[in-house]
C-alpha cells in the first residue's frame, strides 16, 4: 500500500491544524515547533493542491476542501489510535495508563473517590485526570479527546455510546435551624423560600441543572437568591440562613453528616436522574476502557446498596472524606 508517497504523520499535523486554525496553537497540541509546523501545513497544502488554511485577520481559517477534511481525518486517526492501543487482554495489576475524565462536582463527590480508592487497590499503576463538564464535553468524547464522560443520560446526544451507571431523586436542604421549615415542606413554602442553585461550569451560558429544566417546563417561578457554580457547595450557601437547595439525594445525605442540615422529601415529583457514562464508538473493543465502566457500574451498584445512618452518612468513603467547609460563622 503506497499512498500515493503520503506521509502518515502529516495526517496528525492536520488534524491539529484543522481543530487549533494556528500553527503555533496546533505545535504546542502535538509537541512541535511552530516552524516544524509550518513546514507540516506547506507540505500538506502541495499534496491536496489546495490552501487547506486560509489567513483571514490573525486567524487561519479552513477553506472549504479543509472543512470537508475535518472529520474524515478525525475518523481516521481515532480508528488508528483504537487499533494500536488493541491488546488481547487487559491486566488492571500491571496495567500502566491514564484516563482522562470529564464529571460534573456531583458525581466526583458521591462516586469518582470511591472509584480511584479502589483503582489504587487492585490497578496501583493507573491514574486519573477528572476535568469539568463545559459546554463542549459531548465534542471532546467525539474527538476522542477524554475516554470517558459522566453526565445525565438526558443530555447525551442520540446515538452516542454511553450506559447508565445508577439512578438519583432529588431533596430538598435547609439549615436545621431555619425557622421556616419543618420536618416537611409545602409547594407553596418551596416557591415563597429563596433557593440557592447550582449551574456547573464555568461558561456564562452554562446548562441548568435537571431540577432547574423542570421548573421552566412546569412554568413554576422560584426566587433564585443565589446561583453557584459546583452541586458541593449548595448546603453551606443555606447554612445559618432561610435558604433552601434542591440536591441530589446522596450528596445531600453525605453533607448531613457532617453539618446542621435539614434533608426533607421534595414537595414536586421531580424526574428521577439517570447518570450515564458515555465514550467514542471506536473504543468499544478497549478492554482497559471496559474494564473502568465496569469499575463504575459496580461501584455505583455498592454504594447504593450501602444504608444510610440515621445521622445522614454513607458508610465507606463518606466516613473518611470529610465535604469542604467554608470558613464562616452561623447565624
Amino acid at each position: 500500500m503506497r499512498l500515493n508517497h503520503f506521509d502518515l504523520n502529516l495526517l496528525v499535523a492536520l488534524d491539529a491544524l484543522l481543530a487549533e486554525q494556528s500553527t503555533t496553537r496546533a505545535g504546542k497540541r502535538v509537541n512541535l515547533s511552530q516552524p516544524a509546523m509550518s513546514c507540516a501545513l506547506a507540505r500538506l497544502r502541495s499534496y491536496f493542491n489546495d490552501p487547506l488554511l486560509s489567513q483571514v485577520g490573525r486567524n487561519l481559517v479552513p477553506t472549504p476542501l479543509g472543512a470537508s477534511l475535518v472529520q474524515p481525518v478525525r475518523e481516521l486517526l481515532l480508528r488508528t489510535e483504537a487499533t494500536l492501543d488493541s491488546r488481547p487482554i487487559f491486566d488492571p495489576a500491571t496495567a500502566r495508563r491514564t484516563f482522562k475524565l470529564l464529571m460534573s462536582d456531583y458525581v466526583s463527590t458521591v462516586l469518582m473517590a470511591e472509584v480511584t480508592t479502589r483503582a489504587e487497590r487492585i490497578a496501583p499503576h493507573l491514574s486519573f485526570e477528572v476535568l469539568p463538564l463545559g459546554l463542549n464535553s459531548v465534542s471532546a468524547i467525539e474527538s476522542g479527546d477524554v475516554d470517558l464522560l459522566l453526565m445525565p443520560e438526558q443530555f447525551l446526544p442520540h446515538g452516542i455510546r454511553s450506559e447508565v451507571l445508577f439512578e438519583e431523586h432529588y431533596v430538598c436542604v435547609a439549615w436545621s435551624g431555619n425557622p421556616l421549615v419543618g420536618e416537611r415542606i409545602t409547594r407553596a413554602q418551596y416557591l415563597q423560600l429563596g433557593h440557592v442553585v447550582a449551574r456547573p461550569g464555568a461558561h456564562p451560558q452554562r446548562q441548568p441543572a435537571v431540577d432547574e429544566l423542570f421548573f421552566q417546563r412546569e412554568g413554576l417561578e422560584r426566587r433564585l437568591e443565589t446561583i453557584v457554580g459546583e452541586f458541593s457547595v449548595l448546603p453551606q450557601y443555606v447554612l445559618g440562613s432561610t435558604r433552601i437547595a434542591t440536591m441530589h439525594s446522596r450528596l445531600a445525605h453525605l453533607y448531613a453528616g457532617y453539618m446542621p442540615l435539614k434533608v426533607l422529601p421534595m414537595p414536586f415529583e421531580l424526574p428521577i436522574l439517570r447518570e450515564a457514562a458515555a465514550w467514542n464508538r471506536h473504543r468499544d473493543q478497549d478492554l482497559g476502557l471496559a474494564w473502568l465502566r465496569n469499575l463504575f457500574k459496580t461501584t455505583a451498584e455498592q454504594l447504593a446498596r450501602a444504608p444510610i445512618t440515621h445521622s445522614g452518612e454513607r458508610p465507606a468513603r463518606a466516613s473518611r472524606a470529610r465535604p469542604r467547609r467554608r470558613a464562616r460563622a452561623a447565624i
